[in-house]
């Protein structure tokens, strides 16, 4: 065998959301691209904002010398300093640029922070449904991923969160808007989890790390609140990338924050500045770093996909199917009309529908819907859909 058996056995467990990709490519081949209803990845639907644009040329017509050199592993100061900002207004919080590292990317961050955190062993507590990349990152650094179901309309279960919790706890690891369900965590929900966290941190005398990943933070509809963690809870660090809100997921490019009031804040910046050297990041994209400077707090149109979201979201409950509305992200996450979710996903295929099982984010009975699409093609698809679950209404 050439290759290493774990990384053969991650191969067999790889993303549904790849494999219903791949298997969407095959079927444009065969089909053609415009009859393939694709909602599969969350690949950004619109182009950058304009500011970006401009930003990026800007940046790149600089010829001054040396701005290609290597810069601190924790970013520019004056990036960070940017972001630190611009995160103390957001989050109502003081954060300086001293508490906060430019990484590649969410999923960057997130590695960088489990390698900074984790022993052998150690125990990563996440709500499920959730993101099964998570997975991956957590048993990358040695630790172990356990997961907590969420109440039916996807919100924080405590007790559920509680029941998990050991010696060998380290951190909870949130999403919020989420993927796949766009839930948004309450204040209530945030609260709570982090009087839980402070209880047991406290029995066990020892830190358990709260965690939030925040690509969708902005994405946000009906005038929806996404509540801090760094309000209240200390040892808190969120992490977010400029994929989702700015839609440039190929550049790689966000960032992590530590709580200015967390425990040992000193070791555990330092710790992540070098985790992200000797993990091969080394430093964030020098040219999305100087843009970053430039377009914070930009974002997409929202209302877009809102839009689709509505548009989307009625057109199902019209052939029947049960949905909780989502209050963020890009995502609609139906209950499957069968039990069996990668059989009900199968059967879509028969229509050209690709869509993602819910098992596929630890949660089965349910399926993913991308809506990162014309709205032409989601109204064209949902001839297929009704068909479908009429099928099984028979």
């Amino acid at each position: 065998m050439s290759i290493s058996k774990k990384i053969k056995e991650t191969i067999k467990k790889s993303s549904w959301i790849r494999k219903m990709f791949e298997q969407g490519a095959i079927l444009k081949e065969k089909y053609g691209k415009e009859n393939v209803f694709d909602f599969s990845i969350g690949n950004p639907y619109m182009d950058p904002p304009e500011v970006f644009q401009k930003a990026l040329i800007e940046i790149s017509n600089d010829q001054s010398r040396f701005i290609h050199s290597y810069m601190p592993n924790t970013g520019y100061p004056h990036v960070r300093k940017a972001v630190s900002e611009y995160i103390s207004g957001e989050h109502d919080v003081e954060i300086t640029e001293n508490e906060v590292i430019m990484t590649c990317g969410a999923a960057g961050a997130l590695n960088v922070i489990f390698k900074a955190l984790l022993d052998p062993d150690d125990e990563v507590i996440c709500p499920a449904p959730y993101f099964v990349e998570y997975s991956f990152y957590v048993d990358n650094h040695g630790g172990k991923l356990k997961t907590a179901f969420t109440n039916n309309d996807f919100s924080l279960d405590i007790k559920a969160i509680e029941s998990e919790i050991t010696e060998k706890t380290k951190a909870v690891l949130i999403n919020s808007p989420n993927n796949p369900t766009g839930v948004v965590y309450s204040q209530e929900n945030i609260n709570e989890l982090s009087l839980l966290l402070q209880e047991y941190s406290k029995k066990l005398n020892k830190i358990i790390y709260l965690i939030s990943d925040e690509p969708y933070r902005k994405l946000v509809y009906d005038d929806i609140f996404v509540p801090s963690i760094l309000k209240g809870y200390n040892n808190s660090i969120i992490c977010t990338s400029y994929s989702k809100d700015i839609s440039i997921p190929g550049e790689r490019i966000g960032f992590l924050a530590v709580n200015s009031n967390a425990e040992y804040k000193d070791d555990l910046f330092n710790a992540m500045a070098i985790t992200n050297r000797i993990l091969g990041f080394v430093n964030a994209p020098a040219l999305m770093q100087r843009i970053v400077p430039l377009i914070q707090g930009v974002c997409i149109d929202v209302s877009v996909y809102k839009r689709k979201r509505d548009l989307f979201y009625e057109g199902l409950t019209n052939c029947g199917y049960e949905i909780d509305k989502p209050a963020g992200a890009f995502y609609l996450f139906p209950k499957s009309p069968i039990a069996d979710d990668i059989k009900f996903v199968s059967d879509l295929q028969e229509e050209l529908i690709l869509t993602v099982p819910g098992s596929g984010f630890g949660k089965p009975g349910y399926f993913r819907i991308t809506y990162c699409s014309d709205d032409e093609i989601i109204i064209r698809s949902i001839k297929g859909f009704k068909k479908i679950i009429e099928k099984y209404k028979k």
